[in-house]
């Protein structure tokens, strides 16, 4: 029977795993619903905005929310509770730009930019609530993710954890041998020489 010590590293694992499948699941969908359709509009030769046209803000803040994926994964400690902070910063900073996306004056300021030369100032549209609900959705991921990153991790290996030695593994041993290595070949001896 393992003991509870022995399961720790694994549900680490799992835990980073569902953090980041989940993490980078919110990003995607932000991206996702940033190029979709998110106002449709009655007159059929009218151009209709897509989010990140609403809100321009979308499609940077889900991408630097995937580099801080990438950043989390690659730093440990103080640096990846601050990097975690800036996750849920690019989440929140999606949750707003989703926000500001569905207010009216946004809708028609860029309907009647867009649409002018079809004499159509005031269109008439309806939002699409799939896409922003979408966009709401990825960015909640984002802001638990960057949370999740801050509170738990610290328990989490990082990218470089395989590399780096650790004090029981006769590191010290390898030390010596290299630096013998080394003063064998300042006295002239060749190492590759059988003896």
């Amino acid at each position: 029977m393992e003991s509870k010590g022995d399961d720790r590293p694994a549900a680490a694992r799992r835990e980073l795993w569902a953090w980041l499948a989940g993490t980078v699941l919110g990003c995607l969908l932000v991206l996702l619903a940033a190029g979709r359709t998110w106002a449709r509009v009655a007159e059929a030769a009218a151009q209709a905005p897509a989010g990140g046209d609403l809100s321009p803000v979308l499609t940077p803040v889900a991408l630097a929310g995937l580099a801080g994926v990438v950043a989390v994964l690659a730093t440990k400690g103080a640096g990846r509770r601050a990097v975690g902070g800036l996750l849920a910063l690019c989440g929140a900073g999606a949750a707003a730009g989703t926000w500001a996306a569905l207010d009216d004056t946004a809708v028609t300021g860029w309907l009647a930019e867009h649409n002018a030369l079809r004499g159509a100032a005031g269109l008439a549209y309806e939002i699409a609530p799939l896409w922003p609900v979408v966009a709401a959705a990825g960015a909640a991921l984002m802001i638990a993710g960057g949370a999740f990153a801050i509170v738990r991790g610290g328990r989490w290996t990082g990218m470089s954890a395989r590399y780096e030695r650790s004090a029981g593994d006769g590191g010290a041993a390898r030390a010596d041998d290299d630096k013998a290595l080394w003063d064998a070949l300042d006295r002239g001896d060749d190492p590759t020489e059988s003896r």
